[in-house]
């Protein structure tokens, strides 16, 4: 194991990693971002191999931890204060392992039957469950407006736990003519659509899914060829942009699956 005990912020490394922790810009510069913990580190060797640069905090180490690295005893290893690990981890409570990746880049299918688009969602957090929906309900591939927020952040990758490694996302991606060129049904969710619940959706079908406040923007709303809400009862008037995105996905999975 390549090893080194780093103890000072002015440290070129240590200011590297800072960067890309922060700044959604350096990550697409560099195109590396950062894994927090060891669930995720492990479900991207699953896809992508070994990690790039493993970075662990001074003190006592979980047994999960020490498995991880004792297992990647051939990546190179740092060790920071335990003040500057924490710095670069997106938790308040860090996990004690973060690695260095290189973003994978995921094609979208040529001719896709299932596509989810999002416009301006803002949480990463919203961001990351949304992705980890998509993943599990057999989307083919996520396009993201400019408006997004980044899908490779340290809070997005740990609220995706792991779909971004099997997904496609094509970020700052215009929507519209992403709209126009599907050959599908393409849907907008609003609060004045059809009910989700008497459309077909076995067929090839493009989700479009607007920002956590103030929803899709008339031209988005306008190149879709439908407009679709979930229905509900009781004085609640709408669900966050992760809940009705999982509705949707779901409803879609289930009525492909029953078609079977």
């Amino acid at each position: 194991m390549t090893f080194k005990h780093i103890t000072s912020r002015d440290n070129s490394l240590f200011k590297q990693l800072k960067r890309l922790a922060d700044n959604a810009r350096e990550r697409r510069k560099s195109n590396e971002t950062l894994l927090d913990g060891v669930h995720l580190l492990q479900a991207y060797i699953e896809q992508f191999g070994l990690p790039k640069l493993l970075i662990t905090a001074e003190g006592e180490s979980t047994y999960e931890v020490a498995a991880l690295l004792q297992e990647l005893s051939d990546v190179p290893t740092v060790m920071f204060t335990t003040l500057m690990f924490a710095e670069l981890s997106p938790v308040a409570t860090p996990t004690g392992i973060l690695a260095l990746v290189d973003i994978p880049q995921l094609p979208v299918p040529e001719k896709p039957d299932f596509l989810l688009l999002l416009e301006d969602i803002q949480d990463p957090g919203n961001l990351g469950s949304i992705l980890r929906s998509a993943a599990a309900a057999g989307v083919e591939g996520v396009y993201l407006s400019p408006g997004c927020t980044d899908a490779w952040s340290p809070k997005a990758l740990r609220g995706g736990q792991g779909a971004q490694f099997v997904v496609p996302v094509v970020e700052r991606a215009d929507l519209v003519p992403v709209l126009q060129d599907f050959e599908g049904q393409t849907l907008a969710t609003t609060l004045a659509g059809e009910s989700l619940y008497e459309l077909d959706l076995a067929q090839p079908t493009a989700f479009v899914v607007g920002n956590e406040g103030a929803g899709l923007t008339e031209a988005v709303i306008a190149a879709a060829r439908r407009q679709v809400s979930i229905p509900m009862a009781g004085q609640v008037e709408s669900l966050n942009a992760a809940a009705a995105t999982a509705v949707c996905l779901f409803e879609r999975s289930r009525q492909k699956a029953s078609r079977v």
